[in-house]
C-alpha cells in the first residue's frame, strides 16, 4: 500500500458538458472548454479546450469540432478519451518523470446517469491510467462545494445548473432524498437564443456568438435593478444572404429564454413537492443554494426565489464550485467515501 500511495497522484474532475475542470494538490490546474479538433482523415488530434473553441464554426471540411459530452455524459467515447488525456497532460505534476504515476480520480457524475453511462466514465478513465476511480454525484459535490455539511440531520436544496443539466436535490445525512436532473441548462439557453434570432431578425448567429449574447447580457427577468447595456450582434441575413447587423437588449433575451426557465422552476416545485415535511421545514430557514454556470444568468436566483417563496443564495463561485466539492472529496476520501460510487 505504501508503494501505490508513492507512485499515486490524486485528482478530481469535473467532467461536464461545458468545460472541464481538474484540481490537483487542492488547485484548480485545468479549466478549458470541453471540446476538441479532429482531423477527419487520420482522427489526429490537433487542439482540445479554449484553442479547439476559439475554431468553432470556421473549420473547413478536413477539420471536425466535437464536444464528447451531451447532458452530461459521454456521447462520443473516443474523442472524450484524447480530450481527457490531454487534459490530464496538462496537470503541472504529472510531466516529467521516467514512469507515468497512476492515478487516483474521484470523478462527478449527474444525478441521473445510467449504470451503462457510469461504465462509460469508468472506462474513459481507466483508459488514461486510472487505478482508482471513483465517481460522486453532482449535486453531493455541489452541496459540499458552497459549504454545507452534508452529514448533519438537516434539510438543504441544491441546484447545479451546468451546460447540458440542471440537478435538483434535496440533500440530509450524507444522502439525496429527493432529486430530479432536467436535460435544460446552459446548453439550451444558448440555443433559445439562436432560435429567437432566426425567428424574430431572420439572422443566423453561431453558437459561439449566440453564448456571448447568453454571458453578456443574458437574463431571466425582464426588469434588472442593473441592466446590461444593449449589444451589437453580427450575424448572416437568413432571407438576403449577406452579413447583417443588430442590436439586442437584455429584455429581448429574458422573453427566448422564458420557457427553458420556466421548465427548471417546474424541476424545482415538483422536487419541493416530494420533500418529507419536516425537511421541508429545514428548507424553510435554510433556503435553497445555486451552483454552476448557468446560475449565473443574470436575476435566476431572484426569479426562483418568488416562484418557491424561499431565500436563495448564489455560490461564491458558482462555476467551480462542484469540482472545489470534489476535490473536498478526494482530500477527505475517508470521511466521504460512503457517498462514492
Amino acid at each position: 500500500m505504501g508503494l501505490f500511495n508513492i507512485f499515486t497522484k490524486d485528482i478530481a474532475i469535473d467532467l461536464g458538458t461545458a468545460n472541464t475542470l481538474i484540481i490537483y494538490n487542492n488547485k484548480v490546474v485545468v479549466d478549458h472548454p470541453s471540446i476538441v479538433a479532429i482531423e477527419r482523415s487520420t482522427g489526429k488530434l490537433i487542439a482540445v479546450g479554449h484553442e479547439a473553441k476559439s475554431m468553432q464554426g470556421k473549420t473547413h471540411d478536413e477539420i471536425k469540432i466535437i464536444r464528447p459530452l451531451k447532458d452530461g455524459v459521454i456521447a462520443d467515447f473516443e474523442a472524450s478519451e484524447k480530450m481527457i488525456r490531454k487534459f490530464i497532460s496538462m496537470v503541472p505534476g504529472l510531466k516529467g518523470g521516467v514512469m507515468a504515476p497512476a492515478l487516483r480520480m474521484v470523478i462527478c457524475i449527474p444525478s441521473g446517469i445510467t449504470q451503462v453511462e457510469k461504465r462509460a466514465v469508468k472506462d474513459s478513465a481507466i483508459h488514461v491510467n486510472a487505478k482508482d476511480i471513483r465517481l460522486i454525484y453532482e449535486p453531493m459535490a455541489a452541496a459540499i462545494g458552497v459549504g454545507i455539511d452534508i452529514q448533519q440531520p438537516e434539510g438543504n436544496m441544491i441546484i447545479d445548473i451546468g451546460g447540458g443539466t440542471t440537478e435538483i436535490a434535496v440533500i440530509a445525512l450524507g444522502g439525496i432524498v429527493s432529486d430530479k436532473s432536467v436535460k435544460i441548462a446552459g446548453d439550451v439557453f444558448t440555443n433559445d437564443i439562436a432560435y429567437h434570432l432566426r425567428t424574430h431578425h431572420n439572422l443566423y448567429v453561431g453558437e459561439r456568438t449566440a453564448e456571448r449574447i447568453k454571458i453578456e447580457i443574458g437574463s431571466a427577468l425582464e426588469e434588472l435593478d442593473h441592466p446590461p447595456e444593449d449589444i451589437h450582434v453580427q450575424g448572416r441575413d437568413l432571407i438576403t444572404g449577406k452579413p447583417k447587423e443588430i442590436v439586442v437588449n437584455y429584455k429581448e433575451v429574458a422573453r427566448a429564454l422564458d420557457k427553458s426557465i420556466s421548465r427548471i422552476e417546474d424541476a424545482v416545485m415538483e422536487t419541493l413537492s416530494q420533500t418529507p415535511p419536516e425537511l421541508a421545514a429545514d428548507i424553510y430557514n435554510t433556503g435553497v443554494y445555486m451552483a454552476g454556470g448557468g446560475s449565473m444568468l443574470r436575476g435566476l436566483d431572484q426569479r426562483i426565489s418568488k416562484k418557491t417563496g424561499l431565500p436563495v443564495f448564489l455560490a461564491e463561485d458558482p462555476l467551480r464550485a462542484v469540482v472545489r466539492g470534489t476535490g473536498i472529496a478526494l482530500k477527505n476520501i475517508d470521511k466521504y467515501n460512503f457517498l462514492m460510487r
